[in-house]
């Protein structure tokens, strides 16, 4: 039979094969860190809808007369967020702790889902909504509707970020933001019976909402595409929760009586 090796041999083997295996790890990493190309960001199409009755406080609180709805233009910075994909506006990024991209977000075309919004909205605000394929208002032609609801898509945008780790593992907190610009008309009438702004910013998860530290507050939502659409509600619904225009067409109500 042949010697078999001594406790110290075994040690001395094992060390070296250790190093040799922390050597070949060690290389891996030098060469994925120093001469590897980051990935391509991946591309999503995100649901973006209204949410029916989140915001409260509006309900039919309008009188009961016609407006039409049509389609909101885009007229975001086309720049700033870059190019749609297959025709999908772009809505947003996801990034990762370095602060790069590594996801884009898209969704369908922005202004029939506004468009749609706006008219649910107004329904719930007691109004009675119609909707056009048209964008712009045409002052002099003849409408059946007593109102026309013409609106500019100012930003509409979501950024999903990963932050440190807490205590419970990844911590991605997520931003959204909406803004409209918006006219109403009085056919036939050129000039706007009335214009205003809105905007809506929102976090998910809502620092400090549930007087929890940051690294142990965990979002409601799972997509970004959810968390838009929460600001797109409210943001939307705000057009109707003005004091100032629910007494132009309460008043202009009484006069038309």
């Amino acid at each position: 039979m042949g010697s078999q090796p001594t406790f110290r041999t075994r040690i001395a083997l094992l060390i070296t094969t250790v190093s040799i295996l922390t050597s070949m790890f060690a290389g891996c990493s030098t060469v994925n860190q120093g001469g590897g190309t980051p990935a391509a960001p991946t591309t999503s199409v995100q649901t973006l809808e209204y949410y029916p009755y989140q915001v409260k406080g509006y309900q039919n609180s309008y009188p009961k007369k016609t407006i039409q709805i049509l389609i909101p233009a885009d007229a975001r910075d086309a720049t700033a967020n870059g190019a749609p994909l297959n025709g999908n506006p772009a809505i947003g990024v996801v990034d990762d702790q370095s602060g790069a991209v590594t996801e884009r977000l898209y969704s369908s075309a922005l202004g029939p889902i506004i468009q749609q919004a706006i008219g649910r909205s107004a329904d719930e605000a007691g109004l009675s909504a119609s909707s056009s394929s048209d964008v712009t208002y045409k002052p002099g032609v003849k409408n059946t509707a007593e109102y026309v609801l013409e609106s500019k898509i100012r930003r509409c945008w979501v950024k999903k970020a990963r932050n440190a780790n807490g205590q419970y593992g990844p911590v991605w907190r997520t931003v959204a933001d909406v803004a409209l610009d918006v006219s109403i008309y009085k056919p036939p009438f050129s000039v706007p019976f009335w214009t205003g702004s809105t905007t809506d910013t929102y976090y998910d998860p809502p620092v400090g909402s549930f007087g929890l530290g940051s690294e142990d507050e965990a979002g409601i939502y799972d997509e970004p595409g959810q968390v838009l659409s929460v600001a797109l509600t409210r943001s939307v619904a705000a057009i109707f929760q003005r004091q100032d225009l629910r007494n132009l067409m309460l008043e202009d109500d009484i006069k038309s009586h």
